[in-house]
Order: structure tokens, then sequence, then C-alpha cells
């Protein structure tokens, strides 16, 4: 991307700023908020809740699974885990429909999609901790753990597209305000 992603501005703010309080106003229990690279910087732009564990990955630049596994470590043994990226914005009114039926299904692993297309958030049954603490960058992290358990998979249909949206590239950010701002024109005419 060639900047710090959690610093982009979304919506009128920093991303990271963005995607915490969307997080929150999910109906989730906690987050645990994993910072690596400037991790002292970036805890500034988090709201003081006490729903949110702030967790310093010092092996950040091993890549993000041992992000992933920092975090999932914070958790409480029985909690379904709901994992999202910085770089994946979504809006509350997505994740909450994603959160309500993956725990009215039951699912052990439930995918939020658009037009048939796998994106995020995902979100793991709490019998699966051990194996998300398990996961490596060697085995393909969250890939292998969604291969191997590939049939009890549910992908949840959002009729969104900011639900595949990934900020890799400078293009894929400029397409994802994009479609950002043409999806809070739609929900405002509703």
């Amino acid at each position: 991307m060639g900047q710090i992603k959690a610093l982009l501005a979304w919506e009128g703010q920093p991303l990271l700023r963005y995607q915490v309080e969307q997080l929150l106003a999910a109906p989730l229990e906690r987050v645990a908020l994993v910072l690596g690279y400037r991790a002292e910087d970036l805890r500034v732009l988090v709201p003081d809740d006490p729903r949110i564990t702030v967790v310093v990955n010092p092996d950040f630049a091993s890549g993000k699974v041992s992000s992933i596994v920092a975090g999932v470590a914070t958790l409480d043994i029985g909690e379904d885990v709901l994992i999202l990226g910085v770089d994946q914005p979504r809006p509350s009114p997505l994740i909450a429909s994603v959160v309500v039926r993956h725990q009215v299904s039951q699912c052990v692993i439930t995918v939020a999609a658009f037009s048939g297309r796998r994106g995020h958030p995902v979100i793991f049954t709490s019998k699966l901790r051990h194996e998300l603490l398990e996961i490596s960058e060697e085995s393909e992290g969250l890939r292998s753990l969604i291969r191997r358990h590939a049939a009890d998979v549910r992908a949840m249909e959002t009729g969104d597209p900011i639900a595949l949206v990934n900020l890799n590239t400078p293009e894929d950010y400029a397409a994802a305000l994009r479609l950002s701002s043409t999806s809070s024109a739609r929900a405002g005419n509703q």
C-alpha cells in the first residue's frame, strides 16, 4: 500500500478507529485488537472502552498469522472468534448480521459473502480455538483451517459488496472508497 493501512482515511476518520467503532457497535462482547508496527502511535486511535483488549504483537513482521494467534490467545475458552483485518472495513450492520446468523445457525465456521464469493468477517466456533492457536504462515493460516473444515463452512450472503473489500493496493483503496460512498448513499435512502 505504501503507507500504514490503519491510518488511511475512511468515512472521515482513520481506518483503525472506524473499524474498532464498527465492531463495538455490533453485538460482540469483547474486541481483541492486535497492534504491531508502530503500536504505540496507533494505540492513541483506540477508543476508551472496557470491551477492548489491546494486544501488542512483537512478532508482527513474521506475518498476519502471528497477530491472529496473539488475539485468539487473549479470548476466553468458550468464546466464538470473529476475525477481521483493519484493511477489511465493514460497517456494523454487516458485522451484526453475520454475527446473529452465526449464533442462530450454530455453524462451525461462518463467512460473510456477496454474490457467491466469500469475504470477511469470518467467525469460528469456540470449539476450534485450539486449532486457531496452532495455525501458521507455512500452512497458510486460516485458509488451512477453513479447508480442513470445508464441510462445516457456511457462507452468509450479506447483499453488500463491501463484504469483499480488502485494501492491499492504492487501486483497491480508491475502488473501496467509491464503493463505500455508494453503499452509504444507498443506506441513507432506505
